[in-house]
């Protein structure tokens, strides 16, 4: 004996079973259900809402090289291609019937006020493309052959069905064209007026169908090289915050040797200071102790908290920091690496703070780096001015000779030599030549105290 399992299907919820057939009604009524939804909200909610026709960019390749003027002028031409189709679905239209065919004129002057349309009611465009598509098939001349879509409103309705799939999304566009061919096989299959007329409801189709496909294809070109664009875009901003943080983490790292070189003289000095002293008073040896004390508190917070930036390899470098003393040794290394340069010192060379040195020494460096690989084979001049306030640097090059092609750099190198003048509360230009050429001028206010107490503690040290 053979038992037959009836397969029911039960609610989520736990209730009642429900039968196969009535879960595939369910499944076709939801889809029914949100295939109108679409429906509803590409084609028919707010379908006359103003949505204007933006003015088209000018800073493509072409565009960018026209003159002012004209430039301002072609931000129209979207605008003044619409306009010329619907002139010319116009005179398609009149010359269907040599011109002379009064309704066939008012006909086509709906269809071009349709296409008009498309520049602010995109959907509600198609809509009065549709009625105008009727309105020509019931006013059309009785010889016509054409049947159900007169050649005004044919051109009419291709246009428009293109132009608005412009504006609008691929399903946007795929619901017009079927709407547009239920219309037509309707027309044909219910309302042909002559067994004289020929119908061309499928040649119109496949020709609408061919320009949706190549608008769509246009859409999701456009979409994929937007969404490289600003993947591009944000690659190179987290490129920039990064080369700007290795850049800020190498001047904390310059900073605090810096710092930490002055700040072990001061407590080096403070603890040596009250036996350089015969009988120091108790007052003074305190002073002292506290000055000493305070200085190696600062020393290892500073080291605490500076020591973060440092990589987990990173090895302080056994030579000291680079000072402008050390200039022509830099001069010399660019020389021999092919880029020719005069160097000039103006005013009373005198001992700076190693931190206005070392800034100095560094901005020089990337200048010149800049032009070896932006300007191979130009001539650069160096200028170093020992002024009353300050230091100042000048580094400019001329334009790019030779057979070499300029190499790419990251395009960092300035940012980084800003946030050393900034952190000196200096001044800094960069800007290209008149000859072609670049210029880097800097100013690195220097105070007479500092400049002193550097030289001082250069001596004790």
């Amino acid at each position: 004996m053979t038992e037959t399992t009836q397969i029911q299907m039960t609610q989520p919820g736990g209730g009642q079973p429900r039968s196969p057939e009535f879960q595939f009604a369910m499944g076709v009524f939801q889809f029914a259900t949100g295939v109108s939804r679409w429906l509803w909200q590409d084609l028919f909610q707010d379908a006359f809402a103003v949505r204007p026709l933006p003015r088209m960019r000018v800073d493509g390749p072409l565009t960018r090289r026209l003159p002012s003027p004209l430039r301002e002028q072609a931000t129209w031409l979207p605008h003044a291609l619409v306009v010329l189709a619907g002139v010319v679905t116009l005179l398609i239209s009149l010359a269907a019937n040599g011109g002379g065919d009064q309704p066939r004129f008012w006909t086509g002057l709906m269809g071009l006020g349709a296409i008009v349309l498309t520049l602010l009611r995109p959907v509600g465009a198609f809509w009065v493309s549709l009625v105008v598509t009727l309105v020509a098939a019931q006013f059309g001349n009785p010889w016509d052959v054409d049947w159900p879509w007169a050649p005004g409103a044919l051109a009419t309705q291709l246009v428009v069905l293109t132009v608005v799939a412009l504006r609008t999304r691929p399903r946007t566009a795929a619901w017009m064209w079927v709407l547009t061919a239920a219309y037509g096989l309707i027309a044909e299959t219910f309302f042909k007026g002559s067994p004289y007329y020929n119908t061309n409801t499928i040649p119109f189709l496949l020709v609408s169908a061919l320009a949706l496909l190549v608008v769509t294809v246009w859409h999701v070109r456009h979409d994929a090289v937007r969404r490289v664009t600003a993947q591009r875009t944000v690659t190179a901003h987290e490129r920039s915050k990064r080369t700007l943080l290795e850049e800020r983490t190498t001047i904390a790292r310059e900073l605090h040797d810096v710092v930490a070189h002055h700040m072990s003289v001061v407590a080096i000095q403070a603890e040596a200071a009250p036996y350089r002293v015969e009988n120091p008073p108790p007052e003074l040896e305190y002073a002292f102790k506290v000055i000493r004390e305070n200085a190696v508190v600062a020393l290892s917070e500073l080291r605490r908290v500076l020591g973060v930036v440092r990589a987990e390899d990173y090895e302080a470098p056994d030579a000291p920091q680079p000072r402008l003393a050390d200039l022509d040794r830099l001069l010399e290394n660019v020389r021999d690496a092919g880029l020719k340069v005069d160097s000039t010192v103006t005013g009373a060379v005198r001992e700076l703070p190693q931190g206005v040195e070392l800034s100095a020494y560094r901005i020089v460096q990337e200048a010149l780096s800049n032009s070896l690989r932006h300007a191979p084979g130009a001539t650069a001049k160096v200028e170093v001015s020992h002024v009353l306030g300050g230091l100042g640097l000048r580094v400019v090059n001329g334009p790019a000779t030779g057979l070499v092609k300029p190499s790419p750099g990251a395009g960092h190198g300035i940012t980084g030599m800003r946030e050393r003048v900034s952190m000196l509360d200096g001044e800094m230009t960069a800007e290209a030549t008149d000859d072609g050429g670049y210029e880097v001028a800097v100013f690195l206010p220097v105070s007479s105290a500092a400049a002193a107490s550097s030289a001082a503690a250069e001596d004790t040290a």
